[in-house]
């Protein structure tokens, strides 16, 4: 049998102790934020367990599992985090807060949720509930292709399913206090793997094509995030669409939830436009491109706000608003 290309790393028993804490603005909403940014709670790499935030992140020296925790309020937040394991220099510490504060979106107004009643106060119910939740973003640019990719023209939970195997197949692992944490797979890693490969993980032929294609661009340095960083949304898209296999939805999503685009929605997305439908109360016959330009520049944070209220409905967000409870 094929032995998998992840590592296997057996740790020491779980610790809670603070080695630092996250600068965050109130209100800050951590449960809200892990849920939107997980999808799902099968989520392989982003895990939501006891109150925290468990994530295994690949560093320069190695595999760090770290955990993240409020030991505050929604109002009045304290969040601090502890390295399970892994390197704990300096560097590793100011590495570990800027991706933490990236994932997070700790730098990002709380406000822009809040105003969001403002386009439509039929929104309010719904920001109440969600309030402190931050727009999250995936950790760097290839793993905000790879998170995409695999759901065009699924379903989100075929997707998650697809996005698991892939994960198991080709990411690092640690065994923590008995339990497997993942670390998401590389650009390096996916630019030397063969189409058989992927296509065993669930995903399709040409699906398979794009994403090393794409690993193989990023390893290489010709897509380069701090590239796209520097270009308006609207220049960023148009590179972004000329890649093989990559469409303004694809695209609209690796800058919305990899780059921190809130400007953009990303159109053609069926489910995102269900939910806004619902969500607004909207009529069949309405278009959801014209009442998501009423929102302007924080439309993105539509998408969020339909998968918070989609995840509220499930149980899987506890209400942030206290005359719900």
């Amino acid at each position: 049998m094929e032995r998998p290309r992840g590592r296997q790393t057996t740790v020491p028993a779980m610790r809670r102790r603070a080695d630092g804490e996250l600068a965050v603005q109130a209100p800050f909403n951590l449960e809200a934020t892990v849920r939107v940014l997980q999808r799902r709670s099968t989520n392989r790499v982003d895990v939501w367990e006891d109150g925290s935030y468990v994530r295994v992140l690949s560093m320069v020296r190695g595999l760090v599992l770290v955990t993240v925790w409020n030991c505050g309020s929604i109002d009045a937040p304290d969040v601090r985090y502890s390295i399970l394991t892994g390197p704990r220099s300096l560097g590793a510490h100011s590495a570990i807060k800027r991706t933490l504060t990236r994932v997070l979106g700790l730098d990002l107004d709380p406000a822009v949720l809040s105003r969001l009643p403002e386009s439509d106060p039929i929104l309010r119910g719904t920001v109440l509930s969600l309030r402190g939740m931050r727009p999250p973003r995936f950790v760097d640019l290839f793993e905000s292709f790879a998170s995409v990719i695999p759901f065009q023209q699924l379903s989100l939970d075929a997707g998650i399913s697809i996005l698991g195997k892939f994960v198991d197949r080709f990411g690092e692992h640690l065994t923590y206090r008995g339990r497997r944490y993942s670390a998401f797979p590389s650009a390096e890693t996916i630019s030397t793997a063969e189409v058989e490969e992927l296509q065993s993980c669930g995903l399709s032929l040409k699906k398979s094509q794009t994403l090393i294609h794409i690993a193989r661009e990023i390893h290489a340095g010709k897509l380069d995030e701090r590239m796209l960083s520097r270009m308006q949304t609207s220049e960023a898209m148009e590179v972004l669409v000329k890649l093989p296999g990559i469409g303004p939805w694809t695209a609209g999503l690796v800058l919305l939830r990899g780059l921190g685009r809130i400007d953009v929605f990303p159109s053609g997305d069926a489910g995102a436009a269900r939910g806004l439908r619902s969500l607004l109360k909207l009529s069949p016959q309405s278009n959801v491109d014209e009442v998501v330009q009423r929102f302007g520049e924080h439309r993105g944070c539509l998408y969020f706000c339909c998968l918070g209220a989609s995840l509220l409905a499930k149980g899987s967000i506890r209400s942030a608003n206290p005359s719900s409870l």
